[in-house]
């Protein structure tokens, strides 16, 4: 077993020993096989960085309990140039740092397109900051407009491009008609679960009905016209370091501060917790196994739900807090419930059969313990002290009568 401590010798690592499944099993087989003989690869990362895992048909979950990442490099699909297209705004973005990441660990070479200018504000906070860690791995990073994708990258060229920026046709079409006319060979593009209509059989799978005039759709559909070989990824709601948008944070900015947590409706609601190490490992698969994936719509999210009350109990628990949580109906209380709470006021979540099925994929979020993670990192960065102003939740709580301490 060979372990590598160097970024710089990321692309050298590969599995020694790779074995093919016959081509005549059907296509949920088309799955590649690896044999026991594996060459693992080490990275280190700076203390802030959290524990990302690659899982690969045929291995096991691995996390590492350090400030560093241990990761399985899968040599059969061969090196692949990656362009990420990254948002610049919305919990999507952190996905993109992920997935080069893990792409880089896997021996691939990637370049990060973000949409705006490298010396934005924006680029200050995570995860934009952290590029600085995709660099030092041996990627590279590139700033601009993706109308304008081919005079940002050049001549440089891709096997595999993933839009993680376009939420509709208009935005996503400059970069999937300049991808095709490069002889980019595989296309990806991250949508959303929340495009899925309203089901009176929860959870979400793929192939459940869509809402028609969701932009994310007219995306979807027009990939699958122009490119043999495409997949679409629908994620929820994530977890993880560099993530900008409020999850778990909402609930321990209460928590500890001794208030009350409002949740809406019972607090039995269903949803879905991804974290992002999860989707990361998920495109990563796609990249490595292209027939697989290929023509495949992939929900990626983790394989558990979770109740809000549960949320806010497992939030507690990592906290080391006791949690109070109080319920209220949203029209009663005249409040908005979708700027009040982060989550939706409804039964949403999803399964990623098709992934199981398909790429051998398996989740390794445990909202337990990736809490924790998540907590320490919340209280280094200060946002337990910070002041903070909830002017929503005291017009809910008053409506309900519950005090609350000063």
């Amino acid at each position: 077993m060979a372990i590598l401590s160097s970024p710089s010798v990321c692309s050298t690592a590969f599995f020694s020993t790779v074995k093919l499944l016959p081509r005549s099993l059907s296509p949920s087989h088309k799955l590649i096989s690896f044999s026991s003989s594996l060459s693992v690869l080490h990275i280190p990362f700076s203390s802030s960085q959290l524990p990302i895992t690659t899982q690969n048909k045929g291995t096991s979950s691995v996390r590492s309990g350090t400030n560093s990442v241990t990761i399985t490099a899968a040599a059969a699909a061969g090196k692949r140039k990656v362009l990420i297209v990254n948002t610049n705004s919305g919990g999507h973005a952190v996905i993109g740092f992920y997935f080069a990441m893990e792409l880089l660990g896997s021996g691939h070479d990637v370049t990060i397109f973000t949409v705006g200018e490298e010396t934005s504000d924006k680029m200050k906070k995570p995860p934009f900051n952290r590029f600085v860690e995709t660099r030092e791995a041996g990627g590279k990073t590139v700033w601009g407009d993706p109308a304008d994708i081919a005079k940002v990258v050049g001549e440089a060229a891709f096997d595999v491009v993933l839009d993680n920026n376009g939420k509709d046709l208009d935005t996503v079409k400059p970069v999937a008609d300049w991808a095709k006319s490069s002889g980019v060979k595989q296309f990806l593009f991250i949508s959303s679960a929340g495009i899925y209509k309203p089901t009176d059989e929860p959870p979400h799978i793929e192939g459940d009905v869509v809402k028609a005039d969701a932009g994310h759709v007219g995306v979807e559909k027009y990939i699958a016209e122009i490119y043999s070989s495409w997949a679409v990824f629908r994620p929820q709601y994530m977890i993880g370091s560099g993530n900008n948008k409020d999850c778990e944070e909402w609930f321990f900015d209460r928590i500890v501060r001794s208030r009350p947590v409002p949740i809406p409706g019972s607090g039995m609601q269903l949803t879905n917790i991804a974290h992002v190490r999860d989707l990361s490992s998920m495109l990563t698969l796609a990249v490595e196994n292209p027939d697989a994936a290929s023509g495949n719509i992939f929900n990626c999210v983790s394989d558990r739900a979770v109740t809000l009350d549960g949320m806010a109990k497992l939030c507690a628990q990592a906290a080391g807090f006791p949690v109070n949580i109080v319920h209220y109906d949203p029209k009663a209380v005249g409040i908005d419930a979708k700027k009040a709470f982060p989550f939706r006021n409804m039964h949403f979540y999803s399964e990623p059969r098709a992934a199981k099925d398909l790429l051998g994929w398996k989740s390794s979020t445990n909202l337990a313990e990736d809490l924790k993670e998540r907590f320490a990192e919340y209280v280094k960065i200060g946002r337990d002290k910070k002041p903070m102003k909830f002017e929503l939740d005291d017009k809910i709580l008053e409506s309900l009568k519950v005090p609350v301490a000063v």
